[in-house]
């Protein structure tokens, strides 16, 4: 890391110039219509299977300039007018089939105003009121006041915020570039649990400047410091290239894509010591595996998620 840039604004500077131009395609995104939803199958908290729909909102950037991040790719430069995520969510759901739940991902933080309009929040809440649960995105520095006053306008449905906590590793945490600390992230889950507020969490499997076996260490460590913080579901992501910076770290061999063995062997240890449930994403797994018996071992991922269970092919 000796030829990285050391200083926060350097670092910040040095991640954007990484990126490749996209500018052409993030001009013609509309800012009343979602980037793109999709439906899926969740373990619910009592154990039932629930069909739920997430929308990824077409938003302004995240002011974070995270170093693994590649959601600017779906957002515009400006921040949107009001009444524009009404536009989207109500769009989107006049496609979308019946379902439980409903995930509002917008690249960046639910509860920034720079955002989500403050004006916009009541009609959101409208909105969602045929789901038994909402799950947003936000920065845990973001996590105060706003959330608890949003949280009282959905009468009957239940907020859920997730949060990126990434890895509790406090070097790479600080080069991952989110503006937070392992404190930040505790503070932001206490404040939700004790306002009744369930929380999820973000955790990164081989981020870079890890080993494979640091990676598995840190990964369960890190859902662990999730679970004892108080979050009542993490999520898996295996770190992917593609975002500029990172592509640039694996030519330094400062960073490489996990295998798949690495996410089986997370999601099967993590599962051995259930706090609470671990959902592995599966999405693209043929990056990080080729070979005849993925749709086996895909599968193996698919059922744990449903199950909470880890079993054999």
């Amino acid at each position: 890391m000796d030829s990285l840039p050391i200083d926060p604004q350097a670092w910040d500077r040095w991640i954007l110039s990484q990126r490749p131009d996209l500018s052409e395609y993030r001009r013609s995104l509309d800012p009343h219509q979602a980037a793109r939803w999709m439906v899926e199958e969740e373990l619910q908290a009592d154990g039932r299977l629930a069909t739920g729909v997430t929308l990824f909102l077409t938003n302004r950037e995240c002011p974070w300039r995270c170093l693994m991040c590649d959601l600017w790719r779906e957002t515009i430069s400006r921040k949107i007018p009001p009444g524009a995520v009404l536009d989207q969510i109500d769009r989107a759901l006049r496609q979308t089939p019946p379902a439980e739940w409903i995930k509002l991902y917008n690249a960046g933080s639910f509860f920034d105003a720079g955002a989500i309009p403050t004006t916009d929040l009541p009609g959101i809440a409208r909105r969602v009121q045929p789901f038994r649960r909402l799950i947003v995105e936000c920065h845990p520095t973001l996590v105060g006041p706003r959330v608890v006053e949003f949280r009282a306008r959905l009468e009957t449905t239940h907020l859920e915020v997730a949060l990126g906590l990434e890895s509790s590793h406090p070097e790479v945490l600080q080069r991952l570039n989110k503006g937070m600390t392992v404190d930040d992230f505790r503070h932001a889950a206490g404040f939700l649990v004790e306002a009744g507020i369930q929380v999820r969490a973000f955790v990164l499997v081989k981020p870079p400047f890890q080993s494979d076996q640091e990676a598995l260490d840190w990964a369960l460590r890190t859902t662990e410091v999730a679970f004892a913080a108080g979050a009542s579901v993490v999520s898996l992501i295996p770190t992917r290239a593609g975002n500029g910076a990172l592509d640039t770290l694996r030519a330094r061999g400062l960073f490489a894509e996990p295998k798949l063995d690495l996410l089986e062997s997370v999601m099967e240890r993590a599962l051995a010591k259930p706090r609470g449930r671990v959902f592995a994403d599966v999405w693209d797994l043929e990056r990080f595996h080729q070979g005849p018996d993925l749709p086996a071992r895909q599968a193996r991922l698919e059922r744990a998620n449903r199950t909470q269970h880890w079993s054999g092919l």
